[in-house]
C-alpha cells in the first residue's frame, strides 16, 4: 500500500501534529507499506526556516519515510494576515511541486488545520487520481472563531465555511482525532464517510520508569512539588491561567511551576511572570521529542490547560501525561474532561477559574498517595485505549480492506 501525507508541519519541528503524523508514518513503514511526506521547510514555531534547510525544494529520508519539503513564508506573528500568507505560500508551493514530485499513492492524507491545505489536497488527489483522506485535527473555521482569529459572519468566515464543505465533499474519507469532531461532521455533513482516527501516545516511549536524576535536576524544585507544562506556548493553550495560579499560591511551600517550550505568546508570559516577581515560575527552552518523556516522568504534577472551549480539541499532551503515570490537572471541558474523569486520571478544572486551579494543585501537592493513584489510573487507560500502535494497526487494516473494493 502506498500512502502520501500532505502536512504543513513535520519533524524536525517540535509539536503535537509533527509527533502524531511521524508516528503514523512510522507504523505504516513498519507494516511494510510505502510512505511519502509532502511538507514545508521546517520553521514552526520559530517563525524562520531552520538552519540547514531552505530554497524551493529539498528531499530527504527520515526513518524510512521519503520526505519532500517545499518553500514557505515563515512567520511567528499571530495576526491573520501573516498567518494567511504563510498558509497560502505552502498551498501554492506544495501544489506545484507535488504535481511533479509526488509519486501516485493509493491514498493521500491531508492534515487540517490549516483548512486551506485542502485546496492543495483536492488538486493533487485529482492530478494523481487517488483517494483523498481529509484528517481533521481541529474543526475550522469554528476554532478560528472561538480563538477570535475570524469573526463569525465575516467574508473570511463565509469563505472558510464554503471551503470546509468543499474539502469534506472532495474527500473519499474524513477522519477526526476526537469523537466530538466526528459527531460534529456527521451531524452537518451526513453524506461524508467518516472514521475516528484517535490521537494517542507511544506507550513504550513514556512511563514512570523514564524519570532520571538529570531530568529532575532540570526541573529543579529543591525537593518541593513540581508542576510541569511542556508544549506549545500559543493562544489556545491559555497558559496565562497557570501564571495566575502561581500568583494565587505565592508564598506557599510549593509547588514550583516549570513551563517548557516555545511559541508566539511565550515572551508575553515571561514578561508577565517577571512583572509579578513570581519566583516559583521558571521557563525552559523547547526540547526535542525524545527529551520529553524523562521530564514528564520526573514531574510531580502535569498541567494540561486550554484557554477556550474549542469543540473537539483533545490535546495530545493529555495522552502523554497519562502514559507517564503522572497525575493531571486538566483545565478544559468537553471530551478531554470526559477522558480524565472517566479514567480517574486527574482533576478537572473549568477554564478561567483560577481559584479552582490553585485548589486542585494544592490538593495534589499535599496528597502524594492520591497523585500515585491517579497516575497509575492514567497509565492503565493509555495502554488500553490510546496506544498509537494499536490505533495505527486498525487504520492500516481499514485502508487495506478499502483497496479490495
Amino acid at each position: 500500500m502506498k500512502l502520501a501525507i500532505l502536512t504543513q508541519y513535520y519533524p524536525p519541528e517540535i509539536g503535537a501534529p509533527q509527533r502524531r503524523l511521524s508516528n503514523l508514518a512510522g507504523h505504516f513503514v513498519q507494516a511494510g507499506h510505502d510512505v511519502q511526506i509532502l511538507t514545508a521547510m521546517p520553521n514552526y514555531p520559530l517563525g524562520r526556516v531552520y538552519e540547514g534547510y531552505g530554497g524551493v525544494v529539498r528531499r530527504e529520508e527520515l526513518d524510512g519515510v521519503r520526505v519532500t519539503r517545499t518553500c514557505i513564508y515563515p512567520t511567528q506573528r499571530t495576526d491573520f494576515t501573516h498567518r494567511l500568507a504563510s498558509y497560502f505560500s505552502f498551498v501554492v508551493s506544495s501544489s506545484a511541486i507535488g504535481t511533479v514530485a509526488l509519486e501516485r499513492p493509493d491514498f493521500l492524507l491531508v492534515e487540517s488545520p490549516p483548512l486551506f491545505l485542502g485546496l492543495a489536497g483536492g488538486w493533487l488527489s485529482r492530478v494523481k487520481r487517488t483517494r483523498m483522506i481529509f484528517n481533521v485535527s481541529d474543526l475550522w473555521p469554528e476554532t478560528a472563531v472561538r480563538l477570535g482569529v475570524v469573526r463569525r459572519g465575516s467574508t473570511m468566515h463565509r469563505v472558510s465555511t464554503w471551503l470546509e464543505r468543499h474539502c469534506y465533499d472532495a474527500a473519499w474519507l474524513v477522519t477526526g482525532q476526537s469523537r466530538e469532531i466526528i459527531a460534529d461532521i456527521r451531524a452537518r455533513f451526513p453524506k461524508s464517510q467518516t472514521y475516528h482516527l484517535s490521537n494517542g501516545v507511544d506507550c513504550g516511549a513514556f512511563g514512570a520508569e523514564r524519570a532520571t536524576a538529570d531530568a529532575r535536576a532540570t526541573l529543579g524544585g529543591d525537593g518541593r512539588c513540581v508542576v510541569l507544562y511542556a508544549g506549545l506556548h500559543g493562544i489556545a493553550q491559555g497558559l496565562d491561567q497557570v501564571i495566575d495560579a502561581a500568583a494565587a499560591m505565592r508564598g506557599e511551600d510549593g509547588p514550583d511551576f516549570v513551563l517548557v517550550g516555545d511559541g508566539p505568546v511565550k515572551a508575553q508570559l515571561v514578561a508577565d511572570a517577571e512583572r509579578r516577581q513570581l519566583q516559583s515560575v521558571r521557563f525552559l527552552a523547547a526540547r526535542p521529542a525524545d527529551a520529553l518523556p524523562p521530564l514528564l516522568a520526573a514531574a510531580d504534577i502535569l498541567v494540561v490547560p486550554l484557554g477556550l472551549g474549542i469543540p473537539g480539541a483533545v490535546p495530545s499532551k493529555l495522552y502523554e501525561a497519562m502514559a507517564s503515570a503522572r497525575p493531571i490537572v486538566l483545565v478544559a471541558s468537553g471530551e478531554p474532561a470526559s477522558i480524565v474523569q472517566t479514567h480517574r486520571a486527574g482533576l478537572v478544572v473549568a477554564p478561567k477559574d483560577t481559584d479552582a486551579l490553585a485548589g486542585a494543585l494544592r490538593r495534589l501537592r499535599d496528597n502524594p498517595s492520591l497523585r500515585a493513584e491517579l497516575g497509575e489510573n492514567g497509565r492503565r487507560a493509555a495502554e488500553r485505549f490510546f496506544d498509537r500502535a494499536e490505533i495505527a494497526r486498525e487504520f492500516i487494516l481499514h485502508l487495506q480492506n478499502a483497496l479490495t473494493y
